[in-house]
């Protein structure tokens, strides 16, 4: 729990009263490989905070996994839309490997919000952080070409590089498994 504690710190500091709600708050949950923390059709419940692991967030499209996302060690986990309108999603959030999360549900953080006013720094701070990003990777995918795109993911991504499938990196790139075999055969992006 300290690197939770520790990454909420660097957003905004937290009261001593607000990390001792959250230690008797938090839960864990262990997921093996290819277990699901969501599937498409269920609502998310819970925001997640990725202690040790990797997991791949994805959507189907005729039965086609279109990658949205990759978390890993250190990241906080949720589907956006579904967790913040409390409605079913489309995403699914599966481990890549062995996982472990802590987590809270929707009315503990809410809760959580009204009772220590200082945690909605963190939360817009949170926010900001992920939506950048999001924004960044519209950016590359809508003005690089597909080169430009595993350039991106290799400088801003390098520990994703061997862990994850190449087909679901080509499809969080938006390119084929194909293309994204001969720029790594041709290019050297260390």
């Amino acid at each position: 729990m300290e690197t939770l504690l520790h990454l909420l710190n660097t957003v905004y500091p937290l009261s001593e009263a607000l990390q001792e709600h959250l230690m008797g708050l938090l839960k864990v949950k262990q997921l093996v490989k290819k277990e699901f923390l969501l599937k498409g059709g269920h609502t998310c419940r819970n925001i997640s905070f990725i202690r040790q692991g990797l997991l791949h967030c994805y959507h189907l499209v005729n039965d086609i996994k279109q990658t949205s996302w990759f978390m890993q060690t250190g990241d906080v986990v949720i589907s956006v839309k579904s967790f913040y309108s409390q409605t079913p999603g489309y995403e699914y959030i599966q481990a890549l490997e062995e996982t472990e999360v802590y987590y809270i549900s929707y009315n503990e953080l809410q809760h959580i919000y009204t009772t220590f006013p200082e945690f909605n720094f963190i939360g817009r701070g949170l926010t900001e952080r992920y939506y950048t990003l999001c924004d960044e990777r519209t950016h590359v995918l809508r003005n690089f070409d597909a080169v430009g795109r595993y350039k991106w993911f290799v400088r801003n991504f390098p520990d994703l590089i061997l862990p994850v499938p190449a087909r679901y990196i080509a499809s969080f790139l938006g390119i084929k498994e194909e293309t994204l075999s001969r720029i790594r055969s041709r290019y050297s992006f260390s």
